[in-house]
């Protein structure tokens, strides 16, 4: 072989080698900057921009793609101890004609945190309302999604503004008095009775308790590498203190129950999106919300478990878009019957 040929095998190959070990070094290393890079990837990738808008001082942090146009535009609502990139794998498979706009709960990620009353389930309504003033979001009707503590803000907002939205859909929300107690509910009771606050299951602290908290979220089961399991936990142990408090504010007497004391109050149309094998809400919520609601639409997702937009997230694209379709034409049907 010609010695120039070699040559630039060896030029290529140290090229192509050099990336390589960069991010084998970032896998084992750093595995917490790695999994911020996965998620600023992503967001380039599906055309998610990050901004920041201020209300009275109050910053919210927001990523967004499109601009309103013939549908709603819609707004989600992260769970708790998540950020706006847990709806990346819906975004994936949502038509980017449709305006997006995911934002971070008070306190979460880039959203500024201030003290326990922005955290009751309240408080977070409130804010989340300053923020849809704060970019114009309901000058036209919007469809309003959220996520288990999520879904219970999107559910009393719902309740309280009903006038901004077009629908809401609500997946395994927070906020209910459930029928039958799901495994994370004993395990609270039990740490209720012991007067132990420190082992909550969705707040880990090292790589293993990570793990156990992944199984209790999801019925798949991923096989997850220690690195990365060590990343995750990386990445919240510096917000441990702000989701201990969240969390208290959030099963108080004020904000447990805020749902069920509110879902009368929905008027707008209402989806209930709930995976049948949830472990940390029970499935049988869903049914307190259809005969709270009437008309509401239910779908009880099979093998799924709490994690419904990380374990179904092409299902779940096309629920929430069959939902939207069918709302909008029901109103272009309805209007022609006015007219």
């Amino acid at each position: 072989m010609d010695l120039d040929v070699v040559n630039m095998f060896i030029i290529a190959g140290g090229t192509l080698a050099i990336p390589i070990l960069a991010f084998v070094a970032s896998f084992l290393l750093w595995p917490a900057a790695l999994i911020k890079v996965y998620h600023w990837y992503w967001r380039r990738r599906l055309g998610m921009r990050v901004d920041y808008a201020e209300y009275e001082g109050y910053r919210f942090c927001y990523s967004h793609r499109g601009t309103p146009g013939t549908r709603p535009s819609v707004l989600m609502l992260h769970g708790f101890s998540a950020h706006k990139d847990m709806w990346l794998g819906v975004v994936k498979f949502l038509p980017k004609n449709v305006h997006l706009v995911c934002v971070d709960m008070p306190g979460h990620e880039g959203t500024t945190r201030t003290s326990a009353v922005d955290y009751s389930i309240e408080g977070q309504v409130k804010r989340i309302h300053q923020f849809v003033k704060s970019i114009g979001l309901n000058k036209k009707p919007f469809h309003l999604i959220g996520t288990s503590m999520g879904g219970n803000v999107a559910g009393v907002y719902a309740a309280r503004h009903s006038s901004d939205l077009c629908a809401v859909t609500l997946i395994c929300p927070a906020g209910l008095e459930y029928p039958t107690e799901s495994k994370f509910v004993q395990r609270l009771r039990e740490l209720e009775k012991t007067q132990n606050s420190d082992g909550i299951p969705l707040i880990p602290s090292t790589p293993e308790e990570m793990e156990e908290m992944l199984k209790l979220c999801s019925y798949v089961r991923f096989k997850i590498p220690k690195q990365i399991l060590q990343g995750l936990v990386d990445v919240r142990i510096p917000n441990n203190d702000f989701y201990h408090e969240c969390f208290m504010e959030l099963v108080g007497e004020k904000s447990r129950h805020s749902l069920q004391e509110n879902m009368h109050l929905i008027s707008t149309p209402l989806q209930v999106i709930w995976g049948k094998n949830d472990q940390v809400l029970d499935v049988s919520g869903a049914s307190v919300l259809a005969k709270a609601v009437p008309g509401s639409q239910v779908h009880l997702l099979d093998n799924c478990g709490h994690s419904v937009v990380m374990e179904r997230p092409r299902k779940s694209a096309q629920l929430i878009m069959d939902f939207i379709i069918a709302q909008q034409n029901a109103g272009i049907n309805s209007n022609k019957k006015l007219s």
